[in-house]
């Protein structure tokens, strides 16, 4: 190894080279939902809590019980699942915060007293020395009270060192379980941070909590740990007030692809990502690490050539790590391989000139701004080949209607020699008419919805919208892409189209369900 990156020389390496494993703290339920315009239901809190516990996520902060009584029914819904995980409540730094936790049923409290003189004067009224003797009351009355208590220090990013040393000292000693080291409004960098935690993990467990203003807050994460930090607090996706938190799945791979230290269960970290995604309302950006659309996506001709021949050319780790799987995408950029490959997925062989033809038509389609699907590679595909492919499903005709109480539809298609009519009501008149098709197609319907994006929509009166929808049945997966001047259409002819491609000709007949 070269000297520069020895253990000798980077202390960083050398300290993060010696863990095994650093426990998690994720606040997607408190800080997380404390982003603009983010409003988790009960049912939807419970769900991201069974999906960070069944990551391994030892310690969820459920929300803040002084919020008001609909987040303590909230919490205690958390409270009530049976978590393997510590479950927590954020309290300030008052004494009725600490009972209405205690309320909820939660195992510990994050207690937040204020460490900068711009909090302690400005925003709570007080002293140094009033904080000290406070926090040193409100852990003993919460340890008092059987609780797991972390305290702390808010904007000790930029609090006077030695005070916030005295302060989260004292709370150690008044018998604290950890004190945790916050870059409240990511002032910091790696160095002040590290600083920082040095001086606290003398003292006891030390916690880091790390936000993104700066782009940061990974680099903050790594140089707390090597500092003495042993737990970590995150986010799922790094949702949080203004640029966010640490994200959950980035700090996870980080550590376990960089230095081999053990945080959660990785193989859970794209479904925990969707659903946070659903429930908060903040889509993924396609480039984002580890759970982004594009993360093991492959273009390019060489790229995907190569990653054909070897899969780890071209990545850093294999998807399966975060509960993934690879893509060959279609585009201006795909070559013979990508292309064969793609079609090889869904059983067709195509070489020699037709092959040429393919990738010429498809880079093409490409080059003018389209996005290029698997139904739109197996529709050109066929044309090259001057082959007929029978429709097993086809959209006849669809009404929806959401100005009632309970949005309905009703749809009317050809299966293979039939018509068949089907009505639905759903949450909204595209979930109605999904569900009108699946009772149109009955067992035949069993297709799994793997993604659905609203992928672009054009302006002024005569706007469209291309719906995109991936969908699976048994090993079959195929994404169709539609545009249409009504989502509802659009998105129902996309699934339609894809169960006709996953209903493959010669397959079983679509009986109709009695």
């Amino acid at each position: 190894m070269d000297a520069k990156f020895s253990p000798e020389y980077n202390p960083l390496f050398e300290r993060l080279e010696s863990l095994d494993s650093v426990d998690v703290l994720d606040t997607t339920l408190r800080d997380g939902e404390q982003a603009p315009g983010i409003s988790l239901s009960p049912e939807q809190k419970a769900d991201i809590a069974r999906a960070l516990d069944a990551a391994a996520v030892p310690y969820i902060e459920a929300g803040s019980a002084c919020t008001g009584e609909g987040e303590r029914r909230t919490i205690s819904r958390v409270t009530d699942l049976g978590l393997d995980a510590t479950i927590t409540s954020f309290a300030r730094g008052v004494q009725s915060d600490v009972d209405l936790a205690l309320e909820c049923g939660v195992d510990g409290v994050n207690l937040v007293v204020p460490a900068s003189d711009r909090h302690i004067e400005g925003k709570v009224g007080t002293t140094r020395d009033g904080v000290v003797e406070r926090t040193v009351e409100l852990v003993d009355y919460a340890t008092d009270h059987g609780l797991w208590v972390e305290v702390i220090g808010e904007d000790g990013s930029r609090a006077d060192l030695d005070f916030l040393v005295e302060l989260l000292g004292g709370a150690l000693e008044a018998g604290a379980d950890r004190v945790c080291y916050a870059d409240t409004v990511g002032h910091a960098g790696p160095d002040e941070a590290a600083e920082a935690v040095s001086r606290l993990a003398e003292l006891g467990p030390t916690s880091t909590h790390t936000h993104d203003d700066l782009g940061l807050g990974m680099a903050n994460t790594l140089a707390s740990v090597a500092a003495g930090a042993d737990l970590v607090h995150t986010t799922v996706n790094g949702v949080g007030e203004r640029a966010g938190n640490v994200a959950l799945e980035e700090v996870a791979i980080a550590f376990d692809h960089s230095y081999g230290v053990e945080t959660v269960d990785t193989t859970q970290l794209y479904d925990l990502a969707g659903l946070v995604s659903r429930y908060t309302g903040v889509p993924l950006p396609p480039n984002k690490a580890v759970i982004g659309e594009n993360a093991f996506a492959h273009e390019s001709g060489i790229h995907t050539d190569g990653t054909l021949k070897d899969e780890r050319m071209y990545e850093p780790y294999s998807p399966e790590k975060v509960g993934r799987e690879r893509r060959l995408v279609l585009g201006k950029h795909t070559g013979r391989a990508g292309a064969r490959a793609a079609l090889a997925e869904h059983d067709v062989e195509v070489s020699g000139a037709n092959l040429e033809e393919v990738v010429s038509r498809v880079k093409e389609l490409a080059d003018r701004g389209k996005r290029v699907t698997d139904a739109d590679l197996l529709a050109i595909t066929e044309d090259v080949r001057g082959t007929e492919r029978e429709r097993r499903v086809e959209l006849l005709d669809l009404t929806a209607a959401s100005g009632g109480a309970t949005p309905t539809a009703s749809v009317r298609l050809r299966v293979d020699d039939d018509e068949r009519v089907a009505s639905g009501v759903g949450s909204g008149p595209v979930d109605a008419a999904v569900s009108a098709v699946r009772e149109a197609l009955g067992s035949a319907a069993d297709a799994q919805l793997d993604s659905y994006h609203v992928d672009a929509i054009t302006g002024g009166t005569d706007a469209v919208v291309t719906v995109e929808v991936t969908m699976s049945r048994g090993d079959r997966t195929v994404t169709v892409a539609r545009s249409d001047a009504d989502i509802t259409r659009a998105s129902v002819v996309a699934m339609v189209d894809a169960l006709d491609r996953l209903l493959v000709a010669g397959s079983e007949p679509v009986p109709a369900d009695d």
